[in-house]
Protein backbone atom coordinates (compact mmCIF):
# COMPACT_ATOMS: atom_id res chain seq x y z
CA UNK A 1 0.00 0.00 0.00
CA UNK A 2 2.66 2.33 0.89
CA UNK A 3 4.38 1.79 -2.57
CA UNK A 4 1.52 2.59 -4.50
CA UNK A 5 1.08 6.12 -2.47
CA UNK A 6 5.08 6.49 -3.61
CA UNK A 7 4.52 5.37 -6.98
CA UNK A 8 1.03 7.61 -7.25
CA UNK A 9 2.85 10.51 -5.69
CA UNK A 10 5.61 10.55 -7.89
CA UNK A 11 4.09 9.57 -11.20
CA UNK A 12 1.78 13.12 -10.13
CA UNK A 13 4.86 15.27 -9.70
CA UNK A 14 6.12 14.33 -12.53
CA UNK A 15 3.38 14.97 -14.50
CA UNK A 16 3.08 18.46 -12.96
CA UNK A 17 6.48 19.14 -13.76
CA UNK A 18 6.74 18.09 -17.27
CA UNK A 19 2.90 19.95 -17.89
CA UNK A 20 4.28 23.48 -16.12
CA UNK A 21 5.51 25.17 -18.97
CA UNK A 22 2.92 27.72 -20.43
CA UNK A 23 3.08 30.78 -22.45
CA UNK A 24 0.71 34.13 -22.23
CA UNK A 25 -0.11 36.48 -25.03
CA UNK A 26 -1.12 40.11 -24.61
CA UNK A 27 -0.95 42.97 -26.62
CA UNK A 28 -2.51 46.74 -27.40
CA UNK A 29 -2.68 49.01 -30.20
CA UNK A 30 -2.03 52.60 -29.37
CA UNK A 31 -3.28 55.78 -30.78
CA UNK A 32 -0.48 57.27 -32.60
CA UNK A 33 -0.63 59.66 -35.38
CA UNK A 34 -3.96 61.44 -36.70
CA UNK A 35 -4.27 59.72 -40.36
CA UNK A 36 -7.97 61.63 -40.72
CA UNK A 37 -7.15 62.78 -44.34
CA UNK A 38 -5.28 61.88 -47.19
CA UNK A 39 -1.88 63.95 -46.77
CA UNK A 40 0.35 61.02 -45.80
CA UNK A 41 1.79 58.28 -47.42
CA UNK A 42 3.31 54.85 -46.12
CA UNK A 43 7.19 54.51 -46.42
CA UNK A 44 7.63 51.23 -44.45
CA UNK A 45 5.37 48.71 -42.87
CA UNK A 46 5.96 46.50 -39.86
CA UNK A 47 8.99 47.90 -38.55
CA UNK A 48 9.61 46.11 -34.86
CA UNK A 49 11.74 46.22 -31.93
CA UNK A 50 12.01 43.53 -29.10
CA UNK A 51 13.08 43.69 -25.70
CA UNK A 52 13.22 40.93 -23.23
CA UNK A 53 13.00 40.05 -19.39
CA UNK A 54 14.46 37.17 -17.51
CA UNK A 55 13.52 36.28 -13.98
CA UNK A 56 14.76 33.46 -11.86
CA UNK A 57 12.04 32.57 -9.19
CA UNK A 58 10.70 35.92 -9.93
CA UNK A 59 13.68 37.84 -8.83
CA UNK A 60 15.15 40.08 -11.54
CA UNK A 61 14.08 41.59 -14.98
CA UNK A 62 12.55 45.37 -15.76
CA UNK A 63 9.33 46.70 -15.14
CA UNK A 64 6.73 46.85 -17.94
CA UNK A 65 7.14 50.45 -18.80
CA UNK A 66 11.14 49.95 -19.19
CA UNK A 67 10.18 46.84 -21.75
CA UNK A 68 8.09 49.30 -23.73
CA UNK A 69 10.57 52.01 -23.60
CA UNK A 70 13.71 49.87 -24.40
CA UNK A 71 11.67 48.15 -27.71
CA UNK A 72 10.45 51.34 -29.07
CA UNK A 73 14.01 52.63 -28.88
CA UNK A 74 15.49 49.84 -30.34
CA UNK A 75 12.70 50.33 -33.02
CA UNK A 76 13.66 53.74 -33.64
CA UNK A 77 17.47 52.70 -33.80
CA UNK A 78 17.01 50.26 -36.70
CA UNK A 79 14.57 52.54 -38.19
CA UNK A 80 15.23 56.12 -37.61
CA UNK A 81 12.64 58.76 -38.69
CA UNK A 82 13.33 61.57 -41.10
CA UNK A 83 11.53 65.13 -41.56
CA UNK A 84 7.48 64.91 -41.82
CA UNK A 85 7.74 60.99 -40.70
CA UNK A 86 5.68 59.43 -37.93
CA UNK A 87 4.72 56.26 -36.14
CA UNK A 88 1.26 54.78 -36.98
CA UNK A 89 -0.70 51.71 -35.83
CA UNK A 90 1.19 51.21 -32.98
CA UNK A 91 1.02 47.83 -31.42
CA UNK A 92 2.33 46.53 -28.00
CA UNK A 93 2.73 42.96 -27.43
CA UNK A 94 3.79 41.31 -24.61
CA UNK A 95 4.94 37.27 -24.51
CA UNK A 96 5.09 35.66 -21.30
CA UNK A 97 6.24 32.44 -21.08
CA UNK A 98 8.19 29.84 -18.25
CA UNK A 99 8.92 26.79 -16.47
CA UNK A 100 6.13 26.71 -13.55
CA UNK A 101 7.77 29.48 -11.25
CA UNK A 102 11.55 28.84 -11.85
CA UNK A 103 12.15 30.83 -14.77
CA UNK A 104 10.01 32.83 -16.55
CA UNK A 105 10.79 35.27 -19.77
CA UNK A 106 8.85 38.56 -20.63
CA UNK A 107 9.43 39.93 -24.26
CA UNK A 108 7.80 42.83 -25.37
CA UNK A 109 7.43 43.34 -29.15
CA UNK A 110 6.71 47.19 -30.34
CA UNK A 111 5.49 47.22 -33.85
CA UNK A 112 4.69 50.64 -35.83
CA UNK A 113 4.28 51.75 -39.57
CA UNK A 114 5.95 54.74 -40.78
CA UNK A 115 4.03 57.67 -42.61
CA UNK A 116 5.09 60.83 -44.64
CA UNK A 117 3.11 63.46 -44.23
CA UNK A 118 3.18 65.56 -47.60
Amino acid sequence: MKKNIFTATFVILFAVLLTSCSALHQGYMANSASLSSANFSYVKNNIKGEATATYILGIGGLAKETLVNDAKQKMLTDNPLKNNQALANLTVNYKTSGYFIFYTTCTCTVTADVVEFK
